[in-house]
């Protein structure tokens, strides 16, 4: 942790992986007034809010357009007590970057986490190099710049090589561009918006009974009311293996008569319900 955001949590912004990492860029995109606060694990970032107190919100990533859902987060959420107060959209742009000196005839190695690696495995393959998973980007980096190995790169964002002083052999490295990742913002207070302040999101937990269409009743509220289910993703309750929790995300405002309609109908069909938040809809989702 730094001084900085040790003297001043309401400040700090905590997040997963080390400076340099994507979560940290999106940190500084959608809070550039806060201290970003580097935490080893999600479990600790969601303390340094929750528990800790030693930061006011957490940058966490919940989904990836070409890795599809970060797995993690949807264990934590239901057992958390803090709540989403916003969304953020990042682009993800990808350098191959090795110490100062390294060539790409030299390169033997890439370092970098393994969605990334995946990310990037046509060009990897295409250089000959042989991909070691790590256990982010932007720690990646600072391993190879400590290491000053000219035969290993990683694959990082450009903020992480700036910061560990890499050279960038090779911009946009991955095989794809359009590559995004979506965070959630948590906070220990519920902020909803103001109803009518233009578009809004709404997440939540639900858990139905087990029985047969307990899922096709509790969600025919959304679409007799007309209300945009946007994700629906469910995981095991960690009771037994026969009841299952979902995860669900929708457009509108629980103040919105439709969406209000529709909860009631969810909550009549559920044995458990809780809304993790509202907040608005991020620009890029008009693009």
């Amino acid at each position: 942790m730094s001084d900085t955001a040790a003297d001043d949590p309401a400040r700090s912004i905590a997040f997963q992986g080390v400076l340099g990492a994507n979560s940290h860029i999106s940190c500084r995109e959608a809070f550039p007034a806060m201290t970003p606060l580097p935490c080893g694990t999600f479990e600790d970032a969601f303390a340094a809010v929750e528990t800790e107190r030693t930061a006011a919100l957490a940058m966490i990533p919940i989904e990836n357009s070409l890795g599809g859902r970060v797995a993690d987060i949807h264990h934590l959420l239901p057992n958390s007590s803090l709540y989403i107060v916003a969304e953020h959209f990042l682009p993800i742009q990808y350098k191959l970057a090795a110490p100062k000196g390294a060539t790409l005839e030299g390169l033997r190695e890439v370092w970098s986490h393994v969605q990334a690696l995946a990310q990037c495995r046509e060009q990897i393959r295409d250089l000959g190099l042989r991909p070691v998973v790590r256990a982010d980007t932007a720690g990646a980096a600072l391993e190879v710049a400590e290491m000053g190995d000219t035969s290993i790169a990683a694959v990082c964002p450009g903020l992480a090589a700036d910061l560990y002083g890499l050279d960038v052999l090779r911009n946009r490295f991955e095989d794809r561009i359009g590559n995004t990742t979506r965070f959630i913002v948590m906070s220990r207070a519920r902020k909803d918006p103001e109803p009518g302040d233009g578009p809004c999101m709404t997440s939540f937990i639900f858990q139905v009974r087990s029985v047969p269409a307990a899922l096709y009743k509790a969600l025919g509220g959304f679409a007799t009311n007309g209300v945009n289910i946007t994700k629906l993703e469910s995981c095991l309750s960690g009771e037994h293996f026969g009841v299952a929790l979902f995860y669900a995300e929708i457009e509108g405002h629980p103040a919105d008569l439709p969406v209000a309609r529709a909860l009631e109908e969810l909550d009549y069909f559920s044995t458990r319900m809780r809304t993790l938040g509202v907040y608005k809809a991020h620009s890029f989702r008009q693009r």
